[in-house]
């Protein structure tokens, strides 16, 4: 299968690309990386009438730390975020969750920003930039705008942005130095749609209970979602994984499909939700110690 004739434009600069958006708006489908776009467009998935090629501008690469955020541009290729001292060190959680982004030969061409865009709901990149409280940078011709990752994605394939808008770079909070992380994942291989994925966040006071927590989980819904926590800080360390797997099970209403069951999902957040706290409390407990 081959995609529908479409006009190709590569443009120079952002301000072009912005500009041929404007012009363009629903008819056109922006190409960064292509790992997802390409893939549907040989199978018709869409037919845009047009194709914005940005996967060239410099300015919408690299990865920069500005006051208290970690900056990536929404082109960024996702085996540069991972190989990046600067993620590992800063944004850990997105250093967890990309291997388990498709696999080496996707990641090599595949986007942050990219991901971000497609918003599918069981995507990691998305997850991450949910829970560690992320947010999205969009440009068009008339203004500049952020829109607060939790925000920013409202259903399956549906975002916040506008036709006439392009993803130019995404902005990572920096995590303190104490804190855990953890990212698990079930498919039904490595690589494939995850079934359920849960991301934690969390820090230890110095009596040993909850300082600061952040958790989400993804493929669940049609967005990935993060949780209000507020009720756990103070909580000893002991309890919080049963507690938060069980306030995340109860509190979510599972997609049912050919792969698994409402209940199954269910299941299945409630268990790597409660793997995720173990494993981010153990990361707090080393990282604390290190510290010391």
């Amino acid at each position: 299968m081959k995609p529908v004739p479409f006009d190709y434009y590569r443009p120079d600069t952002v301000d072009d690309a912005v500009a041929l958006l404007a012009e363009l708006r629903e008819d056109a489908s922006v190409l960064a990386g292509g790992m997802t776009l390409g893939p549907m467009l040989n199978l018709r998935v869409v037919r845009p009438r047009a194709v914005i090629d940005v996967s060239r501008l410099a300015a919408l690469k690299g990865i920069a730390v500005e006051r208290d955020v970690v900056v990536t541009g929404a082109g960024t290729v996702q085996r540069d975020a991972l190989d990046s001292d600067v993620i590992r060190r800063a944004v850990p959680l997105l250093t967890l969750g990309l291997p388990w982004v498709g696999h080496f030969q996707t990641r090599n061409r595949g986007t942050l920003g990219g991901s971000v865009a497609h918003a599918d709901p069981s995507a990691e990149i998305p997850l991450c930039l949910v829970v560690a409280g992320g947010t999205v940078v969009l440009r068009s011709r008339r203004r500049q705008r952020r829109v607060a990752a939790r925000d920013f994605f409202q259903a399956a394939l549906t975002t916040q942005r506008q036709p006439d808008e392009m993803i130019v770079r995404l902005e990572w909070p920096r995590a303190q130095s104490d804190a855990g992380h953890a990212f698990v994942e079930i498919a039904q291989r490595h690589g494939d749609f995850a079934l359920v994925s849960a991301a934690c966040q969390v820090r230890l006071g110095g009596d040993g209970r909850i300082a600061a927590l952040a958790a989400g989980v993804g493929g669940v819904e049609s967005r990935p979602l993060a949780f209000e926590t507020r009720d756990f800080i103070g909580l000893a360390a002991g309890e919080l994984p049963a507690r938060l797997a069980d306030h995340v099970a109860d509190a979510v209403t599972p997609n049912e499909d050919h792969l698994a069951s409402a209940e199954y999902r269910r299941a299945l957040t409630r268990e790597l939700v409660a793997r995720a706290a173990r494993a981010a409390l153990a990361d707090a407990r080393a990282r604390t110690e290190a510290l010391q």
